[in-house]
């Protein structure tokens, strides 16, 4: 039996490596990763999982798509010809990680005898009561770490290890342009990565169909591109480490306030003065 580290480049899969080793002996820990594009997940989030690997003394196992060195969240959609499988998972999550991770399960443990680690903490009951369904109707085991009491928890800060510099404007250490955020993120996008929004534009042309909806149905990347500008002019600053109801909050009184600006300047300005012409 070996203990199968999800090994994401977040901070708790990270944690979850470092106290499963401590617990249970390193050489019984798998650091299963799913490579992703550079384009799409930065340096600093490589660099962390090498860290936590060679601090254990480790390699990494991997499980990629095919052609995970080119493919974009945005490109495996597009190449199926929609944003999700029809269970209403995104598609890139099930094209870039979840089809690799179980065919390697399939592969690499036939007998189901492995315990599968994931970094779900106490405060998301819900992700793991739906990831221990999921793996148990397959027959494997799963375990959460983040749960155990915290003498148990190796932290990063214990061993030296620094975190990926992607959490200083987002919460979590996903791709860049994730089709499973919401419009927070996308801001950063627009304002930090035109080239994955301009990407996601083009995406949602030739699949037909947007990324993002609400109650009123679909809504496309274009129909935000006035708005976020209007926010980029009034001082908004790209980040997912304020809660979204505050973000918005402060987002529509920046915008009312610069709007206000506008007009009082446009509502005093007499023109040039006559005497600074002579």
């Amino acid at each position: 039996m070996k203990f199968v580290i999800c090994h994401s480049g977040g901070i708790s899969s990270g944690e979850c490596a470092l106290s499963i080793a401590n617990k249970y002996g390193a050489e019984n820990v798998i650091l299963l990763n799913h490579n992703i594009n550079g384009k799409i997940e930065g340096k600093s989030t490589k660099k962390f999982k090498s860290d936590i690997a060679n601090h254990l003394g480790l390699d990494i196992t991997y499980a990629n798509h095919v052609d995970w060195d080119i493919a974009t969240p945005v490109s495996v959609c597009v190449d199926a010809g929609a944003w999700k499988v029809k269970n209403g998972q995104i598609l890139c999550t099930n094209r870039l990680k979840t089809a690799p991770f179980q065919k390697w399960m399939e592969v690499n443990d036939p007998n189901k005898e492995n315990v599968y680690v994931y970094g779900f903490d106490l405060e998301e009951p819900t992700r793991i009561t739906r990831r221990s369904q999921i793996m148990g109707i397959m027959g494997y085991k799963t375990a959460y770490p983040m749960t155990w009491v915290e003498s148990e928890i190796i932290r990063i800060s214990d061993v030296g290890i620094k975190k990926p510099n992607v959490y200083d404007v987002f919460k979590h250490s996903n791709c860049v342009g994730c089709l499973k955020a919401g419009w927070q993120h996308w801001y950063i996008v627009f304002c930090t990565r035109k080239d994955l929004w301009e990407e996601a534009k083009i995406g949602e042309d030739e699949i037909g169909y947007a990324i993002h909806k609400d109650n009123n149905g679909p809504v496309y990347l274009e129909d935000k591109e006035e708005l976020f500008n209007n926010m980029v002019l009034a001082g908004v600053e790209p980040t997912e480490k304020i809660k979204p109801q505050t973000f918005w909050a402060q987002a529509k009184k920046k915008v009312k306030m610069h709007q206000s600006d506008i007009n009082d300047l446009e509502q005093h300005d007499k023109g040039v003065c006559i005497e600074c012409m002579a």
